[in-house]
């Protein structure tokens, strides 16, 4: 439940892009990591060059999270902007809060990035254990 929560506040945008993302990141490894096990050693050379095109995606995906990030921290100082110049007073609970929320998407791109590293890493260890063989 409570990634669900997170999952909706940090923006249903956001984070459905950084969604499908991961799971082009993670169809990619597989289908790349299947494809390099059963080939020939001069074909897995070539597969584990593609592999590590999985990583490109996670970082792409990190850095949409960036953007993210950035995008909401505009609304943020747009918002402060509005409530000074109403000649309100800005809570900081509420500009804590809004500080809280734009990081979500940046953490989840993140996520995404060194779970795509860490595929990479055991995809092309095990790949490059069986080309030794």
């Amino acid at each position: 439940m409570f990634l669900k929560e997170k999952f909706y506040e940090g923006g249903p945008a956001f984070m459905g892009i950084l969604t499908i993302l991961f799971v082009i990141t993670v169809a990619w490894f597989i289908y790349q990591f299947v494809v390099a096990y059963s080939s020939q050693a001069a074909n897995a050379e070539q597969s584990l060059r593609k592999l590590a095109y999985g990583k490109t995606l996670g970082l792409f995906a990190m850095i949409t999270g960036l953007l993210g990030q950035l995008i909401g921290f505009t609304g943020i100082f747009d918002a402060m902007e509005l409530a000074a110049g109403a000649g309100e007073e800005v809570q900081p609970a509420l500009v804590y809060g809004g500080l809280k929320v734009t990081m979500i998407c940046s953490i989840y791109g993140m996520l995404i990035y060194l779970f795509s590293i860490l595929l990479w890493f055991v995809s092309t260890a095990i790949i490059e254990k069986r080309m030794t063989k």
